[in-house]
């Protein structure tokens, strides 16, 4: 039923549990395939350059990090998937890229690593639930 999962995912704690229900499901789902996606916000890609003082090779590695730990989750529990990146408003950029690729899932945190974003302009799972063709699980 659900064999191309999308796992919208920031490296934050509620993207993290996100990550076990996306690999509970893949497992009981048999020739499941997850999609990490990790969307690059250009309004916190200026944030993070001066933070992290860096070059733009330095910071996507830096980016990478932040999921790293979903991978290494994935790998251990031997799920299939594949590591995908975006740049665009997260909300908007998950749902045009769920709803090209007709994915049957989609696995998101309740809350992610911009917490001003989300109480300024309303969250990103909120968003995506609204516009996403395909069922939206909101993790806590």
């Amino acid at each position: 039923m659900f064999q191309k999962i999308l796992l919208a995912a920031d490296g934050s704690e509620h993207a993290f549990r996100a990550t076990q229900k996306a690999a509970h499901l893949a497992s009981i789902e048999g020739g499941a395939r997850i999609t990490l996606l990790y969307v690059i916000d250009p309004s916190s890609s200026k944030h993070d350059i001066i933070a992290e003082g860096s070059s733009r090779g330095r910071l996507n590695d830096i980016r990478h990090q932040r999921v790293k730990q979903i991978e290494d989750l994935f790998d251990r529990k031997e799920v299939s998937y594949q590591y995908q990146t975006l740049k665009g408003e997260p909300g908007p950029s998950i749902v045009e890229y769920a709803n090209n690729e007709d994915y049957d899932v989609i696995i998101i945190g309740s809350r992610g690593l911009n917490g001003l974003q989300e109480f300024v302009l309303g969250s990103v799972s909120h968003k995506v639930m609204k516009r996403a063709h395909c069922p939206v699980m909101v993790v806590k």
